[in-house]
């Protein structure tokens, strides 16, 4: 079973950063993509970013050139580095794995992932 816990979130002023990160149990991390979601209240679950097995990371339009995500194989680990946040950005940040680690694999990446962490407050105050 996969255990994913995230790590990071908090309060921040609107043009700050924050730094999220997501720790994974299990073997072969580095074998499948990750990736994050995000769901202010009321809202639906929307995706954020991720990242394959070979290091490339997408981005959804609102945050491209604002975060940036990355991962450490080493270390079980993957990093959302959030920059000029908006309130708008405000919500619960979710780390999932998906069970590939090829996007050809996973076609509806950006709708969901396979396995989740448990969410981390992010707020940003305007």
């Amino acid at each position: 079973q996969v255990q994913l816990v995230e790590y990071g979130g908090g309060l921040v002023q609107a043009g700050g950063s924050l730094r999220l990160s997501c720790t994974a149990s299990g073997r072969a991390f580095n074998a499948y993509a990750m990736g994050w979601f995000r769901q202010a209240p009321g809202k639906e679950r929307e995706f954020v970013a991720s990242i394959d097995w070979l290091d490339e990371a997408r981005y959804a339009d609102s945050v491209k050139g604002r975060f940036i995500l990355s991962r450490d194989n080493a270390k079980n680990t993957m990093y959302l580095q959030m920059n000029a946040l908006k309130p708008e950005d405000t919500g619960v940040y979710f780390c999932t794995r998906y069970n590939s680690g090829q996007y050809a694999y996973i076609p509806s990446y950006r709708s969901s992932g396979t396995y989740w962490g448990q969410g981390t407050q992010v707020t940003v105050s305007s």
